[in-house]
């Protein structure tokens, strides 16, 4: 599955942020934050900023219940660690769902990283 390039965004502010350039992105949570935010956050996060080229990833770490919550509540890409008990099911409840289940999070720019909001057109241009 191709996914455009990834940004780490923190919270609304970073998601409008890496969406401001107008170029193809993948809004991807922090590592775990399915654990520790939610999925309800991370909707918050990017339904106000979803159109056509804006791909989201929310990073459940090991948690598989997490990720399940995150299908019910219409989170339909998810990052599931491959350590995690039951990744099977999830991924293929995922795809029965239309969306997916990945291993491992892509490479992405953090825009809480200094500096990172500079490098943004750049890395989003490849």
């Amino acid at each position: 599955m191709f996914f455009p390039p990834a940004v780490i965004v923190h919270g609304l502010a970073d998601a409008r942020d890496a969406c401001a350039p107008g170029l193809p992105v993948t809004l991807l949570s922090a590592p775990g934050a399915g654990l520790y935010a939610g999925c309800l956050w991370w909707r918050s996060v990017v339904d106000p900023v979803r159109r056509d080229r804006v791909v989201d990833l929310l990073d459940c770490g090991d948690g598989s219940g997490q990720a399940l919550a995150a299908l019910r509540a219409g989170v339909c890409r998810v990052v599931l660690w491959s350590e995690a008990p039951g990744w099977d099911a999830v991924a293929e409840i995922a795809e029965g769902l239309g969306g997916c289940v990945l291993r491992a999070a892509p490479a992405a720019l953090d825009l809480g990283q200094r500096g990172a909001r500079r490098r943004l057109t750049g890395w989003l241009l490849g």
